[in-house]
């Protein structure tokens, strides 16, 4: 092989580390690589100042006997053109077709490419707060919880009235909890969220919590039927349409606006209301309910007894208590990346048992997928 002109990386090639060596993204071919150590190292003195007599002299002492194998892959990336000689390189392309790109391959599950074009994009378009934004999410993504703290922290810099991504630094930094997560975070999560909330939800994250939290409340209730029903945090009424058929009263409470609007398009409610569910729970009223129930309501709280106790207040005698949290390893609770709260099953007994209730169920079925993982869930039903 002839030794030719300086080697580089072409610049149409995003590089990143991985545990394992590196990953390189071809923006201009759509091609994603995976390098092992030797070729990480091959790439990283491929600069632009060693023609391939240069590579050979740097390397051979560390490769022995394996640099015809060398050679072998350097044939291969320049014939890729992952490697380009110095005096072939074309035009890198800008942020803005970077980070168009990146939404693209984000549309296509190529979240890892994605991710890479997103960096690159920020390196280019340092000033831009959206770019930052973009590149936390994506970071959070891929699991670079690094990367994904840095990015907030320079779009927070910017823009810091956000109170969503506030909310999410705090479980990156590992800083102490909040009690709960705040009003304004979840207003601000839940009006972006209204408007796709059904489709995302039950498309894309096969999202069935309602159902699952149905099916072990009813294996309880049995056939009873013409109950008072409170749905707390009811969002867009996914739950409520569970259990119009067995409800001769069933009332709506949420935090947002917009998910309340989107619940009353249901038409199953006959009372909705937008209100802070413990500020609503505290208020001094006469009625009472057959059934509580909460759907990935409590996930937004640490510590459960925020709300198990007074729910259990506004139950009838005999009355249940059915709600849903994510589940956790940590005991009782932890604040995880998302935002959201994990609960251990033994915080779970222990604060249904707190609030005078008898534990008649506690499951953990599967209820959504969240970045091609499944979440699992604790389902609570209880008795008064």
């Amino acid at each position: 092989m002839p030794t030719g002109s300086p080697l580089r990386l072409s610049p149409s090639v995003l590089l990143s580390t991985a545990p394992d060596g590196y990953v390189a993204y071809d923006v201009r071919l759509d091609r994603l690589y995976r390098l092992n150590p030797t070729a990480a190292l091959i790439v990283e003195l491929c600069d632009g100042t060693r023609d391939l007599q240069q590579l050979q002299a740097d390397l051979s002492p560390l490769m022995g006997d394996d640099w015809p194998g060398c050679l072998d892959w350097i044939a291969t990336a320049r014939r890729d053109q992952l490697l380009t000689e110095e005096h072939r390189t074309a035009a890198a392309p800008d942020a803005a077709a970077l980070a168009a790109h990146a939404d693209a391959l984000q549309r296509r599950d190529r979240v890892l490419a994605a991710f890479l074009c997103q960096r690159r994009a920020v390196d280019l378009a340092p000033d831009d707060p959206d770019a930052w934004l973009r590149l936390g999410e994506l970071a959070h993504i891929v699991g670079r919880r690094n990367e994904a703290r840095i990015a907030y922290q320079h779009y927070l810099s910017q823009c810091p009235d956000d109170a969503e991504v506030e909310h999410l630094l705090t479980a990156l930094t590992d800083a102490a909890p909040p009690t709960r997560v705040s009003d304004r975070c979840i207003e601000q999560l839940y009006s972006r969220f209204a408007a796709f909330y059904d489709e995302n939800m039950t498309g894309e994250l096969d999202y069935c919590a309602p159902e699952r939290l149905h099916d072990a409340t009813v294996a309880v209730l049995g056939t009873r039927a013409d109950l008072d029903v409170l749905d707390l945090g009811c969002g867009t009424g996914l739950g409520g349409e569970q259990w119009r058929a067995r409800a001769a009263c069933l009332v709506g409470v949420d935090l947002s606006a917009d998910m309340i609007a989107r619940a009353r398009t249901r038409g199953v409610y006959d009372r909705l209301e937008t209100a802070e569910i413990t500020g609503w729970l505290a208020k001094d009223m006469p009625e009472r309910f057959d059934l509580v129930i909460a759907c990935d309501t409590l996930i937004y709280f640490g510590d459960l007894a925020q709300v198990v106790e007074p729910a259990a207040r506004v139950l009838k005698p005999g009355g249940l208590l059915a709600f849903s949290v994510e589940r956790g390893d940590t005991d009782p609770f932890r604040l995880s990346d998302s935002g959201r709260f994990t609960h251990h099953p033994h915080h779970v007994s222990d604060v249904v048992r707190g609030a005078g209730l008898t534990l008649l169920g506690l499951s953990e079925p599967v209820v959504r997928h969240e970045y091609g993982e499944p979440v699992t869930a604790l389902i609570a039903v209880c008795q008064a």
